[in-house]
């Protein structure tokens, strides 16, 4: 689904700031399933939702003091992450945000270019007929699995590069990571996705 297309930050934000419930609603129209979808990346599926609820709120409050050091969106999108790790550190214990950068890698890196693309990018599938229909159900299933078992950062990396098409720079700045742990966290998910991929199409 398209994102809605809203005004420029600087005719946004004056209207969020003057209250006005219009604004507000485009806002969330154009925000809210990301920020669901970058919560549940780093907390799982059970409270991702009310990450994002609680996030609202904490934007609200913030609003009034946003320094627009980055654009409005990355701005929530680093509210939602810290809201997140936040709840990861008071109600699960058993869940580290912080990740060994220095463990060896999980796939050959000469599969990868220094910016983190791959080399050569694994095919893609066309579901022409109903098997293959079938196919690519079972690997798009075997990929989300895939996704469930990242760490809490590689997950929200890979959600946020790969599938929302934000830029690196952004993402270090939501994750409030350095562009070269930021740059290992993406390589890691990557090789991750495409271990199960290959592990998939073996069977």
């Amino acid at each position: 689904m398209a994102t809605p297309l809203l005004p420029s930050d600087d005719e946004l934000i004056p209207k969020l700031l003057a209250n006005d419930e219009t604004s507000y609603a485009q806002v969330v129209a154009a925000y809210h399933g990301l920020m669901v979808q970058l919560a549940r990346a780093i907390v799982g599926e059970a409270i991702a939702d009310e990450v994002a609820q609680e996030t609202w709120v904490a934007v609200l409050r913030a609003l009034p003091k946003f320094e627009r050091r980055s654009s409005l969106k990355t701005w929530i999108l680093r509210i939602v992450s810290n809201t997140a790790k936040s709840r990861i550190r008071h109600e699960s214990r058993t869940i580290s945000l912080d990740e060994s950068l220095e463990e060896s890698p999980i796939v050959d890196p000469a599969r990868f270019k220094p910016n983190a693309h791959w080399v050569s990018p694994p095919a893609m599938w066309h579901a022409d007929t109903p098997d293959a229909l079938l196919a690519s159900t079972e690997l798009h299933s075997c990929i989300n699995n895939a996704l469930h078992t990242l760490p809490p950062l590689q997950c929200a990396t890979i959600t946020l590069r790969d599938m929302q098409g934000l830029s690196m720079e952004a993402i270090c700045k939501i994750l409030e990571v350095s562009e070269s742990n930021g740059r290992v966290l993406l390589h890691r998910a990557r090789s991750r996705i495409q271990m199960a991929i290959e592990e998939h199409e073996k069977q």
